[in-house]
């Protein structure tokens, strides 16, 4: 049923096709009369579903990939698709919420985060950042200073552009060139795979709406996790604790569980 989850899930696969057709290298290690072939470098911020669609794919094209992710527990998925996971010495503390989405963390614990990682993103030939948070201003993991350690040619696909972005120089729905390095922010890649993702999205909403329909009956039960998580109005109010939030109204007063 979740859309969201089915979209990152194309965005993922399409951004690490995206970065191929632009780095000026091609992917996997190959031996060949004129010589080895050195396989490039991939670097994946943020492990949920994009992320690890995005991992498998660059796999499967041959890189080299390493991936990041303030969460531990996914350090075996990581691996398990074929990826170094990339530790670093830092406490996220409460990194996701109960939907299981990455929640904002203190910017002290995103400085550290970057200092750590200037190393990686400066011997990665592409870099994919997936690290968005819904309803939130996307943090700053890679910076200007970071971009401008890259090798030229190298090639930066930002999927969180929608909140501002994950580099600091990424611009939403625009290709930039910085340093030598081109960024993208594309906002709506499921788009660009309309068969696959309409087929997809379809099947959540149907399945979604399945769940509503009891006897041949509309009904929404309170004691149903997925219809009181997704409620935003009920008997003229508003129920839902973020929307309340957004709405500047007391969240005490909401009775629906988080969107």
């Amino acid at each position: 049923m979740d859309i969201l989850s089915s979209m990152a899930s194309v965005a993922g696969y399409k951004a690490v096709l995206l970065a191929a057709a632009h780095l000026p290298k091609m992917f996997p290690l190959q031996m060949t009369a004129a010589g080895t072939l050195r396989a490039a470098h991939v670097f994946v911020i943020g492990a949920g579903v994009a992320g690890l669609q995005a991992i498998a794919t660059a796999r499967k094209l041959g890189a080299v990939v390493e991936a990041y992710d303030v969460r531990p527990a996914v350090k075996e998925q990581v691996q398990s698709l074929g990826a170094k996971f990339v530790e670093m010495e830092l406490d996220a503390g409460a990194a996701e919420d109960a939907g299981g989405y990455a929640k904002e963390l203190g910017e002290d614990f995103y400085r550290k985060q970057r200092e750590l990682m200037t190393k990686v993103v400066a011997h990665s030939d592409v870099i994919i950042t997936t690290a968005a948070i819904p309803g939130k201003k996307s943090p700053v993991l890679v910076t200007a200073d970071m971009v401008k350690g890259m090798a030229p040619g190298s090639v930066i696909v930002d999927l969180a552009a929608v909140g501002g972005g994950n580099c600091e120089l990424t611009e939403a729905d625009r290709d930039v060139e910085a340093h030598g390095v081109k960024i993208f922010g594309p906002t709506d890649l499921p788009s660009s795979v309309p068969y696959h993702a309409s087929q997809m999205y379809s099947n959540n909403v149907v399945k979604f709406l399945q769940n509503l329909v009891k006897e041949g009956k509309l009904v929404a039960p309170d004691d149903d996790e997925i219809v009181r998580d997704t409620m935003a109005t009920r008997d003229g109010d508003v129920v839902n604790p973020r929307i309340r939030e957004a709405l500047g109204l007391e969240t005490a007063k909401a009775e629906g569980g988080a969107a």
